[in-house]
């Protein structure tokens, strides 16, 4: 693996190694999983370098595509162990939360990132992956809606200072569904094909496939598990684009368009651990500015709003809205009147 991956390859491909561990013999290894992904990685993003930034040169496609494999072989091996009765109940909760939190967090950041890059391969790959976790519209929805309105009320998956999480997230799916259709039914008349070459057709009928095979392999049991997976690791997903976009709009000039996009319509994380596990998904002013970038070359503006925490610890913030919004709606605040 090139010296520039391999920080990223330790951040991402251990807790899947954890999890496997956890799905197969339970116990510490279940334990291992779940300290990783919530107090290790907040006590490393305290005390290491914030950098983790290679150079443009450096694509990062062989890891990607690697967490991409991982990913289809952990989703049966997760849904397994969840159903069956290898583990007991404290181990199955364990294993549940640790799991969504590597599939929305970091096979959710490997997927963006494939579904940004040129290649058809690649970016088919990614889209799988969003597939498997029921939320296949997310590969139309970011790339056409959300990258062109990000920032104004045309985008369902920027956030509105004073709104709250659970709020968002019901509208932010709903919105991202309709409008990636609609976008790719506009996409599809300007190119002159039928509205049946569609790739929402691949979504839902991926979907359908998944769960017809969750189905298949044992009945009630794993279908209510691979279920839970993908709204655990969904709601995940939601967490990240509701932290990333708080507040943060585009002005509206006489003409009645939006101002460009720039840095200071993301917010943005430079703790070195959460953003080498995510993929630097957490540098995310850069990524809108140049979104067919590789992650290992994405970097932080100067004038770019930041977190006051990690991008993790924030999501988990966000559960509590009258906390979120007072630590966050000053920060907004400033930002829109500077």
């Amino acid at each position: 693996m090139n010296r520039a991956i391999l920080p990223f390859g330790i951040a991402t491909l251990t807790p899947a190694a954890l999890l496997a561990a956890g799905a197969v013999w339970g116990g510490l290894w279940v334990l291992a999983a779940v300290i990783y992904l919530t107090a290790m990685t907040s006590l490393l993003d305290r005390v290491l370098p914030r950098e983790c930034t290679a150079d443009e040169a450096t694509n990062g496609d062989g890891l990607a595509s690697v967490i991409a494999l991982t990913h289809f072989a952990l989703m049966p091996l997760m849904v397994w162990a969840l159903a069956s009765d290898g583990l007991v109940l404290l181990e199955k909760i364990g294993l549940f939360l640790a799991a969504g939190f590597w599939f929305g967090q970091v096979s959710n950041a490997n997927a963006h990132e494939l579904i940004h890059r040129p290649g058809r391969g690649l970016h088919r790959l990614g889209m799988w992956v969003y597939i498997t976790l029921l939320f296949g519209h997310h590969t139309s929805a970011h790339v056409l809606v959300h990258h062109i309105h990000v920032g104004t009320a045309a985008d369902p998956n920027t956030s509105r200072k004073g709104e709250n999480l659970y709020h968002y997230m019901r509208r932010a799916w709903v919105g991202s569904f309709v409008k990636g259709y609609r976008a790719e039914k506009a996409r599809l008349q300007k190119i002159n094909r039928p509205r049946w070459r569609t790739p929402y057709v691949v979504y839902v009928g991926g979907a359908i496939l998944c769960l017809s095979l969750a189905v298949l392999s044992g009945g009630f049991a794993p279908l209510l598990a691979y279920l839970a997976l993908c709204a655990h690791a969904q709601a995940q997903l939601l967490m990240s684009d509701y932290v990333q976009h708080y507040g943060l709009s585009r002005r509206i000039g006489a003409n009645g368009r939006a101002e460009p996009v720039s840095a200071r319509h993301s917010w943005n994380s430079p703790h070195w651990f959460s953003s080498a596990m995510m993929l630097n998904a957490t540098r995310h002013s850069d990524h809108h500015a140049r979104p067919v970038l590789p992650y290992p070359a994405l970097s932080i503006p100067d004038n770019a709003p930041m977190l006051p925490r990690p991008l993790p610890l924030m999501a988990s913030i966000a559960l509590v809205p009258p906390l979120w919004r007072r630590v966050m709606d000053p920060r907004v605040a400033r930002w829109q009147n500077a």
